[in-house]
């Protein structure tokens, strides 16, 4: 029996192309409706890595017309959701704990949210619970990081 989650199993059935990626993210956004506010499309998507784009679109504008600050802490957990479901095994349950964000720049363009683990935790060591901390770097199309989360998640067995 595999230990991987069944939204990691249909990410691999889909064919890693534009319109996999597309129907995935169509299922995930069925699945978590909010995530839908920031239109995001998972293009990578592997243990311990995810990266999600979102679209610049008025739906996503602060007063500045720029990527509101909000908008891309969703965009953010994305990308820390998506990277959980591909990594923790089905032995294990995660939730978000905590998010600590530091915007940088002016996000003037549509953005590339890319959450990666240095090191993936060995899950058969975890009897208890553990705070497991997924960094997401948030790149404009230029390829300046203007977001900055580390999301803390609670990672305990089942």
């Amino acid at each position: 029996m595999t230990q991987e989650t069944a939204t990691f199993r249909g990410w691999k059935k889909l064919p890693d192309n534009r319109i996999g990626h597309a129907l995935f993210s169509l299922g995930m956004v069925a699945r978590v409706p909010y995530f839908g506010t920031v239109l995001p499309q998972v293009v990578r998507l592997e243990p311990g890595v995810c990266e999600v784009t979102s679209p610049k679109w008025f739906g996503i504008h602060n007063h500045l017309g720029t990527f509101h600050a909000i908008a891309a802490c969703n965009l953010a957990e994305v990308a820390m959701g998506m990277l959980s479901e591909a990594t923790v095994p089905t032995t294990h349950r995660w939730i978000p704990k905590a998010m600590n964000v530091q915007y940088l720049a002016k996000a003037e363009t549509g953005l590339r949210a890319v959450a990666k683990l240095d090191e993936i935790p060995d899950f058969a060591a975890i009897t208890e619970g553990v705070n497991l901390i997924v960094p997401v770097s948030i790149y404009d199309r230029d390829g300046i990081e203007v977001v900055h989360a580390d999301i803390t998640t609670w990672v305990t067995p089942r």
